[in-house]
C-alpha cells in the first residue's frame, strides 16, 4: 500500500505549471526581441553555438528535479502488506476442572488459583507454539480456541471460576473427547492435552477417551492437584464447608490412581502439584520434548520511508544539468563543466542546495517525528519491555495524535499491563482513525477478546462482526463470534430460568399472604362469635387444611414436571 506521510507538501508542485507558463513567456519575449534586429533564419547563422532544444531540456530536468523534492518533502511510504513468517512450534489444549472440588484449600492458596498459576508460567514460557482452554465440571465446553495469542490466553484464564459451569460434578472424559476435536488440521506439529483435576471423576469413561486421543496423534498428560489426605471444600462467600445430602462436611482427596490411569492410557506422564515448584518444571520438561513442526504466522509489515529513491532521481537529474552545456561545444577540449554567470548554472546549483536540504530536513523528520518512537517502541514491546514500550508509543501519540498505529500498539501495550480500560480506549480511538482493512479487522478482534473475557457478550458480537466485515478470512474472529453468540443465549436462558423461578416465588408468597390473611381472619371470627367452636367453624377449618395440602401437592408436581438440567450424584 502507498502513502504520503505529509499530503499537503504537494500543494508544492502547483510551482511546476507556474514556472513553465513563466519560461515559455520569456522564450517568446526573447523571440520578439530577436525579431528587432532581423529575421530568426538571418540571425541563426550569427549564433552558431547557441542550442534551443538543450535550453529546453536543461529547464524540465530542472523541473522534474524539483517535482522529486517537493515528492521527498511529502515523504512517500509503502507497507502494510500481509507478510507470513515460518516458526517451530506445539498445539496444546489445558482442560481446567472447574468443579466446586477445585476450591479446596489443601494447595495454597485453592487448588484452582494453583491451576491458574501454573498456566500462566506455562504461557509465559511459550514463544511460537499455540494453545487452547478448556473448562469442565459435571460438562465441558471451550473458554478460548486454540490460537498463539498469549494475551488473550491470559485474559480468559483470569475468569475461570467454578460458577461458569451450571452442571457440577467431574467428567474427564467429556473434557478429553472435546479437547481433540479442538486442534488445528496442520500435520506433523505435536499435540498434548493437559487435564489439571484432582482425579474425582463422577462419570467414567475418561481412561477410554484418553486411548481415542493416541489414536488420533495426541498425547494425555494429566496433571494431579490436591492432597491424598484430603480437604473441605469450603462454600464461595460464607462461612462454612459444602455438606452431602446427609449433612456431613464433604472432604474431597486427590485420586492419584486415577490421574496415572489415564496418563498411561493416553502415554502422556502424570504429574502431581503441590505447593512447590517441581510440577511447573516437570510440565516444562515434556512440553519441550514434544515434536515440533514448521507453523506459518501472519505478520503486517509496518509504512516504511521511501523518500530517499526520489531524493537519487532529484539528485541524478541536478547532475546532467550541470554537465549538460546550454551551449554547442564543437570541441570537446572547450568544454566547460561549470561556467559562472549563467543562468541555467544557477538555477541548477539553487536546486542541488534544496535537495540537499529537503534530504537532510526528511532525514530529521525522520528521526523525530511521531513514526521514530512508534519504532522504537516497538523494540521494547519486542523484548517484553512493556512499560518502556507505552512511554513512546505516547510520545508518538503526542507528536501526532493521528497516528493511528501509535493508538493500536499503546493498546496492546496497555493491555500486556493488565489495563484493558485502558486498552480499549486506545482500541476505539486506533478504529475510528484506521482505513486499513487488516489492521482494522486486528483491532477490532482485539476489542472483542476484552468484552468476551468481560461477559459482554452482545458488544464482543458486534466488534467480531467488524473485524470479519474488514478480514473474512480469519477463522479465529470467526470462531470467537460463534462461541460468543452461544454464551449469550446460555446466559439469556439462565436469565429466563431464573427470571421465573423469581416469578413463581413471589406468587407463592403472595399465595402464603393470603392465606395467612384468611386464618387471621378465621380466628377473629372465631373470638368475636363464641368461645366454643361450632361444627360449622370446625368444617370451614378442616376445608381450609385440605385445600392448603392440595395447594403443596399441586406445588410439587409442577415442580417435577419442569424440565431439569442434567444433574450429577454429587455437586462438588
Amino acid at each position: 500500500m502507498f502513502r504520503f506521510e505529509n499530503p499537503i507538501y504537494l500543494y508544492f508542485l502547483v510551482i511546476i505549471p507556474l514556472l513553465a507558463l513563466l519560461h515559455y513567456g520569456t522564450d517568446l519575449l526573447r523571440r520578439r526581441r530577436l525579431r528587432a534586429y532581423g529575421e530568426i533564419a538571418l540571425l541563426n547563422p550569427l549564433m552558431p553555438d547557441v542550442s534551443r532544444w538543450r535550453r529546453e531540456l536543461k529547464f524540465w530536468l530542472v523541473n522534474i528535479a524539483l517535482a522529486m523534492m517537493i515528492v521527498c518533502l511529502a515523504r512517500p511510504q509503502y507497507g502494510t502488506k500481509i507478510d507470513t513468517r515460518t516458526r517451530k512450534g506445539i498445539e496444546a489444549i489445558i482442560a481446567v476442572d472447574v468443579s466446586n472440588s477445585m476450591l479446596a484449600e489443601d494447595v495454597s492458596p485453592n487448588r484452582l488459583m494453583k491451576a491458574k498459576l501454573l498456566i500462566s508460567s506455562l504461557v509465559d514460557n511459550m514463544v511460537d507454539d499455540k494453545i487452547g482452554l478448556i473448562v469442565f465440571a459435571g460438562d465441558a465446553y471451550t473458554q478460548l480456541p486454540i490460537t498463539s495469542d498469549y494475551v488473550s490466553a491470559k485474559m480468559f484464564l483470569d475468569n475461570i471460576d467454578p460458577s461458569m459451569i451450571a452442571v457440577q460434578g467431574t467428567d474427564i472424559a467429556r473434557a478429553i473427547g472435546l479437547a481433540t476435536h479442538s486442534f488445528t488440521q496442520q500435520e506433523g506439529v505435536g499435540r498434548a492435552i493437559f487435564v489439571i483435576t484432582d482425579g474425582e471423576d463422577n462419570e467414567g469413561g475418561a481412561v477410554e477417551a484418553a486411548r481415542e486421543a493416541v489414536k488420533k496423534g495426541m498425547k494425555v498428560y494429566v496433571l494431579g492437584i490436591g492432597s491424598p489426605e484430603g480437604s473441605p471444600i469450603p462454600m464461595p462467600g460464607m462461612n462454612r464447608y459444602i455438606t452431602d445430602r446427609a449433612g456431613n462436611t464433604v472432604i474431597t482427596k486427590l485420586n492419584e490412581d486415577m490421574c496415572r490411569e489415564i496418563a498411561q492410557a493416553g502415554e502422556g506422564a502424570y504429574i502431581y502439584v503441590d505447593n512447590s515448584s517441581s510440577a511447573q518444571s516437570a510440565l516444562q520438561k515434556h512440553v519441550d520434548k514434544l515434536a515440533k513442526a514448521d507453523m506459518e504466522q501472519t505478520l503486517y509489515s509496518e509504512f516504511d520511508e521511501h523518500f530517499r529513491d526520489f531524493a537519487w532521481v532529484a539528485l541524478v537529474l541536478l547532475l546532467i544539468d550541470v554537465l549538460l552545456l546550454a551551449r554547442k561545444n564543437r570541441v570537446l577540449d572547450r568544454v566547460k563543466l561549470f561556467r559562472p554567470k549563467t543562468e541555467t548554472g544557477g538555477v541548477a546549483a539553487v536546486a542541488l542546495l534544496l535537495l540537499l536540504f529537503t534530504v537532510a530536513t526528511a532525514a530529521q523528520a525522520q528521526n523525530k517525528n511521531d513514526r521514530y518512537f512508534v519504532r522504537h517502541g516497538n523494540r521494547f514491546y519486542r523484548d517484553s519491555l512493556y512499560t518502556k514500550a507505552q512511554v513512546d508509543y505516547q510520545k508518538a501519540i503526542e507528536k501526532d495524535n493521528t497516528n493511528p498505529v501509535a493508538h493500536y500498539n499503546l493498546g496492546n501495550a496497555q493491555l500486556m499491563q493488565g489495563q484493558p480500560k485502558d486498552a480499549m480506549k486506545s482500541y476505539e480511538t486506533a478504529a475510528r482513525m484506521q482505513r486499513d482493512k487488516l489492521r482494522g479487522s486486528q483491532i477490532y478482534h482485539n476489542m472483542g477478546v476484552i468484552l468476551q473475557s468481560q461477559k459482554q457478550y452482545k458488544e464482543a458480537i458486534d466488534c467480531y462482526k467488524n473485524a470479519l466485515r474488514r478480514n473474512p478470512k480469519d477463522d479465529e474472529t470467526r470462531y470467537n463470534l460463534a462461541l460468543c453468540r452461544y454464551l449469550l443465549k446460555q446466559n439469556q436462558d439462565q436469565q429466563n430460568q431464573d427470571q421465573q423461578n423469581q416469578d413463581q416465588q413471589q406468587q407463592e408468597q403472595q399465595q402464603q399472604q393470603q392465606q395467612q390473611q384468611q386464618d387471621q381472619q378465621n380466628q377473629q371470627q372465631q373470638q368475636q362469635e363464641q368461645p366454643k367452636m361450632s361444627q360449622e367453624n370446625a368444617e370451614q377449618l378442616l376445608k381450609a387444611a385440605q385445600q392448603e395440602e392440595k395447594q403443596t401437592q399441586d406445588k410439587m408436581q409442577r415442580a417435577q414436571q419442569q424440565p431439569q438440567k442434567r444433574q450429577l450424584e454429587k455437586q462438588w
